[in-house]
């Protein structure tokens, strides 16, 4: 190709490019006639300049469009994370403190390696590199994502399982279970099952309780998923994320309404935590009156002896069982 050649196409591509960042539409013939150059040479520069914008990996591409008769230039929703977006995923994986180093390592060097562009990449490493460092494990020293996709299957499709499970004082027991949610809590996770075969009366403190139990996913030292299969109505199915808004540290209890005053320095962090209350007034002395549906018992306890003299609480009423979470949360074993 001759210099002159190279400068006009060097010409055109550039004409081009401004025309599709402007947001306008190419048209083939149109521009063919402008350069007085072919269509197919026309083709080719829109070729050098999708390939160029494919580069980019900011999710533009030069796309034709129907409508118009003509190219634009538009922006596909990328499908890889921002370099902001890879920072927060570690450091929020960092802090659950959730996984042994041995699963917790490779997944932050796959976020790392496949969503980060090189020129960032150290950046990105340089910024989590303290707190990789001093990564504390779970005591529990256990693996188990493996499990949990397994065991995340058998929710989806239903399926009975048989478990064998430490529970907090040590014992092991076999259930055989119907498993109908996952949930993540307090630096574990969780399975939420119904128990088949068991005298409600003899182990449940509350024999009427429907409510799933809790088991943490880290305990069950071994499960056999089966083919048999369990029903669940829809109208009746466990909502993993309206329980997780309603319980704390993972103990069930009643499901009802708390009503306290709030006198502490930070009542945002208090609403963060308890997702469903909302201020409802102040008291004499101004201090915020807040209300909330939760699971009553330890978990409920626990939080408020967490605050000490900040929280006071006026009252406690029983809450029929709603409907966006028909059951209450029977705690972990």
């Amino acid at each position: 190709m001759r210099d002159t050649e190279i400068a006009r196409k060097q010409h055109r591509l550039l004409a081009l490019q401004q025309e599709l960042l402007g947001g306008r539409v190419i048209n083939k013939k149109e521009w063919a006639a402008r350069f007085g150059v072919t269509e197919k040479s026309i083709q080719r520069d829109l070729d050098d300049l999708k390939a160029f914008f494919a580069e980019g990996r900011d999710g533009r591409e030069v796309l034709y469009d129907p409508g118009a008769r003509g190219y634009r230039l538009t922006r596909q929703q990328t499908s890889t994370l921002t370099n902001s977006e890879v920072l927060a995923v570690c450091k929020i994986l960092l802090e659950s403190r959730s996984m042994v180093k041995e699963e917790m390592f490779p997944i932050l060097d796959k976020l790392i390696q496949g969503c980060t562009p090189a020129a960032q990449l150290q950046q990105v490493e340089a910024l989590i590199r303290n707190e990789r460092f001093h990564y504390v494990e779970p005591h529990h020293g256990c693996r188990f994502i493996e499990s949990l996709w397994q065991l995340g299957t058998a929710v989806k499709e239903q399926r009975v399982l048989h478990i064998r499970y430490r529970k907090m004082d040590g014992i092991l027991c076999d259930r055989v279970v119907e498993p109908v949610g996952i949930l993540f809590s307090e630096y574990y996770f969780y399975l939420a099952a119904f128990i088949r075969g068991i005298d409600r009366q003899e182990h449940f403190e509350n024999p009427q309780d429907k409510s799933p139990t809790i088991y943490r996913i880290d305990r069950i030292t071994h499960f056999q998923v089966t083919d048999e299969h369990f029903r669940v109505p829809y109208k009746n199915r466990f909502q993993e994320g309206e329980m997780r808004k309603r319980i704390q540290f993972m103990y069930g209890g009643k499901l009802e309404k708390v009503r306290f005053v709030y006198t502490g320095p930070n009542l945002e962090a208090v609403l963060d935590r308890l997702p469903t209350s909302r201020v409802v007034g102040r008291d004499a002395r101004g201090y915020p009156i807040a209300e909330a549906e939760v699971f009553s018992g330890n978990g409920l306890d626990m939080w408020l002896k967490s605050q000490g003299d900040w929280v006071e609480l006026e009252k406690t009423t029983d809450q029929k069982e709603s409907d966006a979470c028909p059951q209450s949360g029977h705690g972990v074993q």
